[in-house]
This record gives structure tokens, sequence and C-alpha cells, in this order.
């Protein structure tokens, strides 16, 4: 490989390989796509190398059933694990995920004590608490891929109810990756103009609904889990911590008394940078939301409370 810097994708199935794919368009670095299964990395990687040519970036995937390649990754990105399927919900992947996220997780940090983790295996909010008992690591890097997903779901319902470009949509989703996740209407504009100013309360409260089962949908139309938008929200965080951008993104990061919350691992607006998650940001939150977000703590809890890597 060359001597870029180094970013690790473990699980080279659809979320995996899509994570991958982004990074190596963006060509600041090499990446390395690791899995299980004999030859399914490899050809995926080449076929990524292959890309290059046509997309315009330097080939610099390699694909690897070990962790040797890994060694002094910068960021590494967690996705190995069963994929949801029709009448799962994310909280029923637990039992089998958390084995498979902890004997990741002590792979990659033995060759990359100095990486940061981002995490986007099942249930997200439970297994980033896997990581980090693992890991030993400092909070701020073991941050989890759930928020940047939820409100690319609750903008694009946005855009496609007003009718305009998603791209004036400023939205955010905080609380835990399950049905108890709370959009925060509150801190939502269009064009700069609050939500509730071009929507009627019916409406948007529906628009929230969708975006809390937004995954369930996916899944029971694919018959498992989406891929092109957490691979693409996992990139993105890729991207602020490895060049430094100091994005205020929804992340899952551990919180210690911020929002309320104590020694949990939910979603919040942080800053991301080179240091991980380097700010937890503070939003007003409407009294209703408030209550929302307690109730998606308590329900992040139970997951919680049956791991045995903690």
């Amino acid at each position: 490989m060359s001597q870029r810097r180094k970013i690790t994708v473990v699980g080279a199935g659809n979320v995996g390989a899509t994570c991958a794919q982004e990074l190596a368009r963006r060509d600041y670095a090499d990446v390395v796509l690791v899995d299980i299964i004999p030859n399914f990395p490899q050809g995926k990687a080449l076929d990524m190398n292959q890309a290059g040519a046509v997309l315009g970036y330097e080939p610099g995937v390699v694909g690897t059933n070990g962790y040797a390649e890994t060694a002094g990754s910068d960021v590494v990105v967690i996705t190995a694990g069963r994929p949801r399927q029709p009448g799962m919900s994310r909280d029923d992947l637990v039992t089998t995920n958390e084995a498979i996220v902890a004997a990741v997780t002590k792979e990659v940090v033995k060759r990359s004590p100095k990486a940061t983790l981002v995490v986007v295996s099942n249930p997200l909010d439970a297994m980033c608490h896997v990581a980090r008992a693992v890991s030993k690591f400092p909070k701020s890097r073991v941050v989890g891929m759930a928020g940047i997903l939820d409100t690319a779901r609750f903008s694009a319902f946005i855009a496609w109810e007003i009718g305009c470009s998603v791209k004036d949509v400023t939205a955010m989703v905080l609380g835990g990756h399950g049905d108890q996740m709370v959009p925060v209407v509150s801190a939502t504009t269009v064009g700069g103009v609050p939500l509730d100013q071009l929507v009627s309360k019916a409406k948007i409260a529906k628009m929230v609904e969708h975006t809390r089962k937004g995954g369930g949908e996916i899944v029971s139309l694919l018959g498992t889990s989406a891929w092109y938008a957490p691979g693409a929200a996992a990139a993105q965080m890729v991207d602020a911590i490895m060049l430094d951008e100091k994005r205020v993104l929804p992340c899952t990061a551990y919180l210690e008394g911020e929002y309320g919350v104590d020694g949990l691992y939910m979603g919040v607006p942080a800053k991301l940078g080179a240091g991980g998650v380097e700010e937890i940001v503070k939003l007003r939150l409407s009294a209703e939301e408030r209550r929302w977000l307690k109730e998606s703590a308590t329900a992040v809890r139970e997951v919680v409370g049956v791991l045995t890597h903690t």
C-alpha cells in the first residue's frame, strides 16, 4: 500500500462496501476492507480499485480476511454483524452482534491503538458500549453512526412534503437509534424558515412517525437493512475525523450528564474532528422533546442492560 493515511472498514457487506466505496472516491486515504468470508472482500476491493479508473480516484483499496493489513489505521468503521430482517427490531440483534463487535474491536485496537472507532452495527447504541468496553478507549474515540442517517430520512420526508430541495432542509434527530428516536422539530428549518410555519402539526407528526419507522420500512421492502444512506453517513463521519473538519453532526456519543443523561450512549449533536468527539453541543429542546428524549434513554438502557460487555 501507499504511504497515505489509512481507514479500515470491518464488514464487506452492503453497508461496509458502500462506506468503503464512498471513502475511496474521496481519494485522501487508503482503505482496508475486512470480512471473514473467503475471497469476498478481495473481490469487492478489486472491483472498487477498477472503478477508480472510471471515477477518477487512485486505486488504494485492499480486501482481506485478516487484520494484519489494518495496522496503523486512523479510523476504523465497524459494520460487522447480522443484518436486520423482516419482523426483527434492531434490539433483537443484541446477543449475536455483541459477540461479533467485541471480537472485531479486540482485533482492530490491537493493531491500531490510536484509531477512532465509528460503530455502525446494530443495535447501535448498545454496540457502542461494547466497543468502548473492549477497546478501553476514551469516550471521544468511540462514536456511533445513527443520527446522520435518521436525520437524512427526516430531511427527505420534509423535502417531499413541502416540494423543496433537500439541500435547504436543516434538521436534527436525537436519541437512541430505534423507534423512540427524537426528531427535533423545534430546530428544523427549510431555507431558514421554521418547519412549523410551513407545514401543519398533523403533517409534521406523520413525518416524525415516518422517520422513526423509516428503517423498518426499508427492511420490509428489501428483506434486509438499508445500505446506501448508512454507508454514506458513516463516510461523512470519517471525513469529519480524518480531515479535522469540526463538523457538528448528530452522532451517538457517550453522555455524562449532558441532556440529563448519564453513563449512556445516545444520539446528540457532536463536534467531530481529529480528536473524535471533541464537544457535545447543547441544543435547547421543547418540553415535549425533552420528554421524548427521556423515554428514548429509558429504552436504550433496557437494551444495554443485557450486555455482558459494559
